[in-house]
């Protein structure tokens, strides 16, 4: 199974704090034992909300809203995409992680969605859509 894992913003994160040399470290030589272990698919961190917009939709309208935005404990100041058996063995390699933050933080795990989550709706043909457009994505 696939996972987001989300590394929640903090006060800090929102000013744009930048992370200590130390903490640079320690999440490098965890990245490369995620690699290592088959699970890392891909990470990055991401630059403070007031750096970012949002476009909302309603209906045939879209709006589009200039960060910073509120409720900075649910922005994301980071994320990982791996490859696990199942949530627990994504749940002790996140218990390993370094803090990611300079003081309290969490990270959440959330399932991607697989196609056969999507039951009859996934036809075939839009199966083979998808795996065309994943196929182009990956340099297939």
């Amino acid at each position: 199974m696939r996972v987001m894992v989300l590394v929640k913003a903090t006060a800090d994160s929102e000013a744009g704090t930048m992370p200590s040399t130390e903490l640079l470290g320690a999440m490098g030589r965890y990245n490369e034992e995620l690699m290592k272990a088959g699970i890392l698919l891909s990470g990055e961190g991401l630059h403070p909300s007031s750096q970012g917009k949002r476009v909302a939709f309603d209906g045939p309208g879209r709006e589009v809203i200039d960060g910073p935005f509120a409720a900075t404990g649910e922005l994301v100041a980071g994320f990982w995409i791996w490859r696990v058996k199942d949530m627990e063995e994504a749940v002790a390699w996140a218990k390993r992680c370094p803090n990611p933050m300079p003081g309290p933080s969490e990270i959440e795990i959330r399932p991607i969605f697989e196609m056969e989550d999507f039951g009859a709706a996934m036809t075939p043909e839009l199966a083979e859509q998808e795996d065309r457009l994943r196929d182009r994505i990956s340099g297939g």
